[in-house]
């Protein structure tokens, strides 16, 4: 029967063998047997006796280590084999002989780092060597401390894990490298100050532009934080000197440069500044260093930046500076508070300008809304958004566009009267569009909005009665935004300026049929527009001489409506009419789009050649200053159906007018223009005063509301209360005079105790 048998290998006893804190660990016996199940085995017993060492063995073998040691120090070559010192290290170890050897490996090395110091304080060396041979000197004496310490540590890395790890006070070998450095060279006075200077010196040279070796200056402040000494030795200095250099390089540039160039610069010197802590400053000193740069660059001198530069910048629209400008400033403590004043006050200032100059009026809505769009532009691009700035340029535009009371108001209606005329090819209708919403974020800002509602009715008027609106999609679209910011009530008489025009149209298809039933069918084709008197603007009657047969029209269209509607007052409106008329010329027949005004003119020459002035007025009984303009339009403008004698621009007493046999035009349809009377001072005083008229009466009934339900209150709790129910402003003076004119009309009383105290009078 064959036996299993097998060999064992007595297990190596090695601190590279399983162990536990660096001490082998050796089994009692071993035991195996053959997996067929038999019942030899193999015992494995401890040595009876221990090998005893020679006497000398510990003496020669700590020779041949501090040979090595001392080699490795040199740099010249080991007569031993490393695998030899090492295991020489292992027995010394084995033997208890680690703190002897722990002691003297020390020694050995604190003498030879002792001996290093000489070379950086010897006399001739200390003051021959420029500051950056003596930190190569610095650096290669650190390099090869640092490979040597690594060499030693592998000879004697059993010692290192066994009895050093054991001890917890005792530090390794590599931190015991360390110690020594810092102890006997780094520690030095004379040595770290010039080490300092001389990274610091670098540095600075660095900071003016030329190039340094940054490799030198990682190793040596690695060496530093290595050491532990780089805070108290170097960093704390090295801020002082930032400070110092940075206080007085902005105090410089802040003279010398412009805002543009100045914050390329601060940005510029901040990345360095990054660059510098990735390339070989502690990761640490970023923040500190940062801080520092922005303090000196950008904190001290806020105000000056701003008050130097952010009106050039806002006024060329600088993008790419202000972008950087809300960047450096938003990382500096309190910086976008005083930027966000500063920009406020920007446009405050500027939008006062626009709005506060009477001779720019003409251009002053396109200015605020090209201005707007430039400021929301710098918002949203340079500012990213920031919803306080946003806020703020809204409070500043409410805050300067209300500082000039009603004008702005009025502009704005005049000029959307404009983009929805007839004739304005500015614009698309998407275009119209968007300028209308931009028109309603500057409407918004305005307190006075009743002021927009009286002009912009009066321009309504106009557009619809005349034809003359470009879309009625772009007035409804106008209409919808008015409503959905001012609720219905303000819109609720445009609206019935627009129900009245298509009523109208309804009762024209009615009267025309009416017409056709009629016995005596007239030749004139009359057009007739029913506008409800109180959504209309209020217009003066005019009474003129019209031809029998309108006048017989007018009446036949009033026995009409009339019995249609009974209870209603018609009153006719000839300032407001127009007419198309047939005329005969030498060239052929053409017809002619006139006013009434300039149809009553024109009948006149079926009855002769020649009219004075003064005859024409009588015949026709137009007002003096509206038939001047009706004659110049007739004989003085581009289709000149009258001849005028004498020649000239202007209609003077005893002009004489005859009709222009010889008038000749392209077109069939000629429009002729009413001269256009400017929209006088007078009537925009009038106009507003009808306003002013109108807010008196919504404080009286304001008043009268409030005290009816409250029965009793104090004149402070009424005029708040007022504030919160107008919609308009109004100075506590103008409260006061409304408060005493309903005193006197017995509407309320003050209590004769308290004349502060008012109570509402049933």
């Amino acid at each position: 029967m064959a036996e299993d048998t097998r060999q064992i290998k007595k297990a190596s006893f090695s601190a590279l063998a399983e162990h536990s804190n660096g001490v082998t660990k050796t089994p009692a016996s071993a035991t195996m047997a053959s997996k067929s199940g038999a019942s030899k085995k193999l015992v494995i017993k401890n040595f009876k006796d221990r090998p005893k060492l020679t006497e000398t063995y510990t003496e020669d073998t700590w020779l041949k280590l501090r040979d090595a040691v001392g080699a490795i120090q040199n740099s010249t070559s080991i007569k031993y084999n490393l695998e030899e010192l090492y295991q020489a290290v292992e027995n010394l170890c084995s033997y208890k002989v680690s703190p002897m050897l722990y002691k003297q490996l020390r020694q050995v090395c604190e003498d030879h780092v002792q001996a290093q110091i000489h070379q950086f304080k010897e006399y001739p060396l200390l003051y021959s060597l420029d500051s950056l041979s003596f930190l190569k000197r610095m650096n290669r004496c650190w390099q090869d401390h640092c490979r040597q310490t690594i060499m030693i540590r592998s000879i004697f890395l059993f010692l290192d894990r066994t009895y050093v790890l054991q001890n917890s006070l005792l530090p390794s070998i590599w931190d015991t490298g360390l110690e020594l450095f810092r102890t006997h060279i780094v520690s030095d006075r004379i040595v770290q100050s010039r080490t300092v200077e001389g990274i610091l010196e670098q540095i600075e040279r660095e900071r003016n532009g030329e190039t340094v070796d940054r490799s030198l200056l990682r190793s040596l402040l690695g060496m530093l934080s290595d050491l532990q000494v780089y805070k108290e030795s170097f960093e704390q200095r090295f801020l002082v000197e930032t400070d110092r250099l940075y206080a007085a390089e902005g105090q410089r540039l802040m003279l010398e440069r412009d805002v543009p160039e100045y914050l390329h610069h601060v940005a510029r010197r901040l990345e360095e500044e990054n660059d510098r802590v990735i390339s070989y400053l502690d990761q640490s000193t970023q923040k500190p260093l940062i801080s520092t740069v922005e303090k000196q660059l950008l904190g001290e001198h806020m105000t000056a930046i701003l008050q130097k530069g952010l009106s050039t910048l806002l006024d060329e629209n600088r993008v790419t500076e202000l972008t950087l400008l809300y960047q450096l400033f938003s990382k500096v403590k309190g910086g976008l508070p005083v930027l966000l004043q500063f920009w406020r006050d920007y446009i405050k200032s500027f939008g006062g300008e626009i709005v506060g100059s009477p001779e720019k009026d003409k251009d002053m809505v396109q200015e605020l809304l090209d201005f707007k769009d430039k400021m929301d532009n710098v918002a949203h691009r340079c500012f990213q958004r920031n919803e306080t700035f946003i806020n703020a340029m809204k409070e500043a535009f409410e805050s300067f566009i209300n500082k000039r009371p009603n004008k702005p108001a009025e502009l704005i209606a005049k000029y959307v009267d404009s983009k929805l005329r007839a004739g304005n090819k500015e614009a698309t209708e998407e275009e119209l569009e968007r300028i209308l919403d931009k028109i309603m974020i500057i409407f918004r800002f305005i307190h006075g909005k009743d002021v927009f509602e009286a002009f912009y009715k009066k321009d309504l008027a106009k557009r619809l009665l005349v034809g003359k609106s470009a879309s009625v999609d772009a007035e409804k679209s106008m209409l919808s935004k008015l409503k959905h910011e001012c609720g219905a009530a303000f819109t609720s008489k445009l609206e019935g300026m627009f129900k009245d025009m298509e009523l109208s149209k309804d009762i024209m298809i009615q009267f025309k049929q009416y017409m056709q039933n009629q016995s005596e069918p007239s030749n004139i084709e009359l057009t007739v527009n029913i506008l409800t008197m109180g959504y209309w603007p209020t217009y003066t009657p005019m009474e003129v001489h019209l031809p029998s047969e309108m006048v017989k029209l007018q009446e036949v269209f009033k026995m009409f409506y009339l019995g249609k509607h009974s209870g209603r007052k018609l009153q006719w409106q000839p300032t407001l009419g127009h007419a198309v008329l047939k005329a005969e010329f030498k060239e052929g027949k053409k017809e002619l789009q006139v006013s009434l005004f300039q149809t009553l003119v024109l009948l006149m020459y079926n009855e002769g050649e020649e009219f004075t002035l003064e005859e024409i007025q009588t015949a026709t009984g137009i007002e003096e200053g509206e038939l001047r303009r009706t004659l110049q339009s007739l004989a003085c403008g581009k289709a000149r159906v009258l001849n005028k004698n004498p020649r000239g621009k202007d209609v003077e007493d005893g002009d004489r007018f005859n009709f222009n046999n010889d008038f000749k035009h392209k077109l069939f349809r000629i429009k002729i223009n009413q001269i256009q009377m400017k929209e006088t001072v007078e009537e925009q005083v009038s106009t507003t005063e009808r306003v002013f008229q109108d807010r008196q009466y919504q404080i009286d009934a304001a008043v009268v509301r409030i005290m009816k339900m409250r029965k009793t209150l104090s004149h402070n709790l009424l005029v708040s209360e007022l504030y919160n129910q107008l919609k308009f402003p109004v100075k506590p003076g103008d409260l006061k005079k409304r408060i005493e004119s309903l005193i006197d009309r017995d509407y309320m009383e003050r209590d004769k105790e308290s004349p502060n105290q008012y109570h509402y009078v049933a």
